[in-house]
């Protein structure tokens, strides 16, 4: 069989979710920039217009965009491989799932673009993969700095409290992984690809995140490096079974994982909420079908003093819909151990922040309903 082509980045954070994916599941593909004529005239149409990454093409001409839909198409015809089956762990596999996502996107970019000659070469050589036109890496990489950073919220004024949130995530994530090899025990779930997007394509790659990890958080980069291989990569570990955790078991150090990405990820997805909803409220008569844009306006929170103002992107509540979904679909006492679960993580807003219209997909392209 002819292999899959996966448009995408070497150093792109959203294919470094599919990527992995694809390794993990032995799915034969071929990778390559999404910048050639063929990918504009052929794919990107199929692809509802939009130049995301990633996209596959299926060798009978067929299109995915998006990481999210990629590995939803993949788990729908293969059984669910990589979702664990019980209650705790498959809720808090898609909450991770969001915060990969979503909420790790200012660590990812202040380690790329406010690094200065650092990283300049690398990021030159990259960009221009993907922008090969006349001084297209060079107009993109500006264009980002000047205007997608401070949509962000990586500002100069956020910059130390990026830098110290980062540090802790190291520590709590390498805490975990000392004693783990995924998130839920020997077996990586849809969590971990979540999270893999942030972790390889930003924090674990280019030069001044990965280092920062590689010296104080080794066990965490082994987890990266386990991520991008087909095995699955568990030599130091004694028990080899390719499992998750027994009886629903969600260890302490993810618990105390999830506590400290509380701090900043439910502030955010609040706000953010809150935004969202309004735009709703006062676009009341859109019709079913429009494109959901990748944001609606921006939002302000506070974080350890900080203020924060970034956009509110409702794609952040199309990934808690499924979270969302799950929950409404277990029993009343699965409910409740799951409530007290998200209470113990300081997560249980997240039950909570449901938009009043829903997505669904159409085109390739997300929309309300």
């Amino acid at each position: 069989m002819d292999p899959i082509t996966l448009y995408g980045g070497a150093f792109s954070l959203y294919t470094g979710r599919a990527r992995s994916y694809l390794i993990k599941s032995k799915i034969d593909y071929r990778e390559e920039p999404h910048s050639s004529a063929y990918f504009y005239d052929v794919v990107l149409p199929k692809a509802g217009g939009r130049r995301g990454i990633p996209t596959i093409e299926f060798p009978n001409g067929d299109v995915i965009r998006d990481g999210v839909a990629i590995i939803d198409h993949y788990e729908s015809t293969n059984g669910g491989q990589f979702s664990p089956e019980t209650p705790k762990q498959r809720i808090l596999s898609l909450l991770f799932d969001v915060i990969g996502a979503e909420g790790m996107l200012r660590p990812c970019m202040h380690y790329r673009f406010n690094q200065g000659e650092e990283e300049a070469e690398f990021l030159s050589f990259h960009f221009s993969t993907v922008y090969p036109e006349k001084d297209g890496a060079k107009d993109r990489i500006a264009f980002i700095r000047s205007t997608v950073l401070p949509a962000w919220g990586v500002r100069p004024n956020t910059k130390e409290l990026i830098e110290t949130m980062h540090f802790k995530t190291l520590k709590k994530l390498n805490a975990h992984f000392s004693k783990y090899p995924y998130l839920f025990g020997n077996k990586p779930s849809i969590g971990d690809f979540g999270m893999i997007a942030p972790l390889y394509g930003h924090l674990g790659r280019d030069p001044v995140p990965l280092s920062l990890m590689q010296i104080n958080a080794p066990r965490l980069f082994r987890w990266v490096e386990r991520m991008n291989r087909a095995e699955p990569d568990i030599g130091e570990f004694a028990n080899k079974t390719i499992a998750y955790l027994a009886n629903d078991e969600i260890p302490e150090t993810l618990i105390d994982v999830l506590k400290h990405f509380a701090i900043d990820f439910i502030p955010e997805t609040v706000a953010a909420y809150d935004c969202v909803s309004h735009w709703l409220a006062v676009n009341k008569d859109l019709l079913a079908g429009t494109v959901a844009e990748r944001e609606v306006g921006s939002c302000t929170f506070e974080i350890d003093g900080v203020e924060i103002n970034a956009v509110a992107q409702p794609f952040r509540f199309y990934l808690l819909q499924r979270l969302h979904k799950e929950f409404d679909s277990l029993s009343a006492a699965d409910r409740a151990d799951v409530q007290q679960l998200l209470k113990d993580c300081h997560m249980e807003e997240v039950l909570n922040l449901r938009l009043s219209r829903e997505m669904g997909r159409a085109n390739n392209l997300e929309v309300w309903i």
